[in-house]
């Protein structure tokens, strides 16, 4: 067959025009999350369905535990978090979140940030996906983020708007302004958690684009100095409690604050709570 593109004035040949990009099923996505309000772009729609995805879908590392990074494109995302009884790490939610929110009118622009939870004044390497969403009609922007593998992440997406002390659910979370060397201040994410303010990320409005996240993605996932390449994290929120499991440790915090804390026996016992208490399952020819 001949090619007849034509070259251009440089002599380069021009890009073939993409594919029309995947469709999201919007209703699997929905009945997923266990949401059915009024399919609007709206303040109060973007907090509710936020809510719903933070308590629908599991965070789990799986994947790169095994050693592969795991697929961001949005039919394999829809594959394992919607149709399939599993869930994933900040990529994979982030990435179908941004999907399901342009699909409901909002505009989305997508954000990295450096995690500080237990970096202890260490300056991480930007590495955590979150979202700047735009609702039609408002001058204010939200800060929306389901993929946060942490007791302190957000249930609702927040105003982006400093020392605006927000109480979403049980947990209650600010925003604050931190001198920066770069082109703008960073904004930290905050979580009160026991008697005092903690860190979570910090990161600036810098856009980033789906390639971006695909190099992120397969450093986290394949790198053998990664987090999530040396233990399991499997993460899910309820109304009532928050279930963390790091390895084998297994710890449950309620919505008063306490916690519970628990060792489980070895590879049968991890499967059943992941079965049973996070949603997750794993196919029989995977052994953690």
């Amino acid at each position: 067959m001949t090619d007849t593109t034509a070259p251009t004035t440089d002599g380069t040949t021009p890009a073939r025009p993409s594919a029309e990009p995947p469709r999201l099923d919007l209703d699997a996505y929905l009945a997923r999350v266990g949401w059915s309000g009024r399919r609007e772009a709206s303040a109060q729609t973007l907090r509710s369905v936020h809510r719903a995805h933070v308590q629908g879908i599991p965070f789990e590392n799986v994947q790169a535990v095994l050693g592969s990074a795991p697929s961001l494109a949005l039919p394999d995302l829809e594959a394992k978090l919607v149709r399939g009884r599993r869930g994933g790490y900040c990529y994979e939610h982030n990435t179908l979140f941004a999907a399901v929110l342009e699909a409901l009118g909002f505009g989305v622009t997508r954000l990295t940030a450096r995690v500080r939870v237990g970096a202890r004044g260490a300056v991480r390497p930007r590495t955590h996906m979150l979202l700047l969403v735009d609702v039609p009609g408002e001058a204010r922007r939200y800060l929306a983020d389901v993929g946060f593998g942490h007791v302190g992440g957000l249930l609702e997406a927040v105003p982006l708007e400093a020392g605006t002390e927000v109480r979403d659910g049980g947990r209650t979370h600010r925003l604050v302004r931190e001198p920066h060397h770069g082109l703008e201040h960073l904004w930290v994410l905050q979580a009160f958690e026991g008697d005092a303010w903690a860190d979570q990320y910090a990161f600036t409005r810098e856009p980033f684009e789906p390639g971006d996240y695909e190099v992120i993605n397969w450093h986290m996932a394949t790198n053998p100095r990664s987090p999530f390449r040396q233990a399991l994290y499997v993460q899910r929120t309820t109304p009532e409690a928050h279930l963390a499991l790091t390895g084998r440790a297994l710890v449950t915090t309620r919505a008063d604050g306490t916690r519970e804390e628990r060792e489980l026996a070895g590879p049968a016992e991890v499967r059943r709570v992941l079965d049973d208490d996070f949603g997750i399952e794993l196919p029989e020819d995977v052994t953690l």
